[in-house]
């Protein structure tokens, strides 16, 4: 009886509730707003340039509470298994922390890419909100801190060829190039914690 309270008290809450509340927010405003206020909001809760170059800090997290469109249901789901899994295993500030650390570095440093390539207006303006920044890093974190090195190998190399994809392709743009960095540094992350003794395991 211990042992399942204890289980049960360990189940993923954070995770549904972020999940959720972003599906239900991309809901909420597709079916409540006009086009037109649609895009401000989203422009709004941008880290694009303009609104970094302004003083806009706020947008590091409010675009991380704001997609698009609604989460088609698989995608949903597979987010919701990557942060619900990492929630579980390592607790919901572990889960939390490298999902923001992925997020707020990716944007900062695609920010300071774009200034110092001196892009077009509509790239400085771009919609640029969602939560794969903070994805990737969490996945790539996980994988890094897997038990084995063979296993630990195999799954980074699939997720940098994903990330890296579009480049091989010849088509990219700055949230490509965001997906890599943002992986870069959750690689990087679980390999520090790694060598500080965290392993990828199921709760006890």
């Amino acid at each position: 009886m211990t042992s399942t309270s204890t289980h049960l008290t360990r189940l993923p809450r954070l995770a549904p509730a972020y999940i959720g509340g972003v599906q239900l927010g991309a809901y909420a405003a597709k079916k409540l707003l006009t086009p037109s206020a649609h895009e401000r909001l989203l422009l709004h809760c941008s880290t694009n340039v303009d609104n970094l170059r302004a003083g806009r800090w706020d947008t590091l997290l409010t675009s991380a509470l704001v997609v698009e469109s609604p989460m088609e249901l698989p995608y949903a789901l597979l987010l919701l298994a990557v942060l619900g899994y990492a929630e579980y295993a390592y607790g919901a500030w572990w889960a939390a922390g490298a999902f923001l650390y992925g997020h707020v570095g990716a944007s900062l440093l695609v920010y300071g890419g774009l200034r110092a390539l001196r892009t077009n207006a509509a790239t400085r303006s771009a919609v640029d909100v969602g939560i794969s920044y903070g994805r990737n890093a969490l996945a790539g974190a996980l994988a890094a801190t897997l038990r084995g090195a063979r296993v630990r190998t195999s799954s980074c190399t699939v997720l940098i060829a994903l990330s890296a994809r579009p480049f091989l392709r010849g088509r990219t743009d700055f949230t490509d190039a965001g997906h890599l960095v943002s992986l870069g540094l959750g690689l990087s992350l679980g390999a520090w914690g790694r060598r500080r003794g965290l392993g990828y395991r199921s709760p006890q």
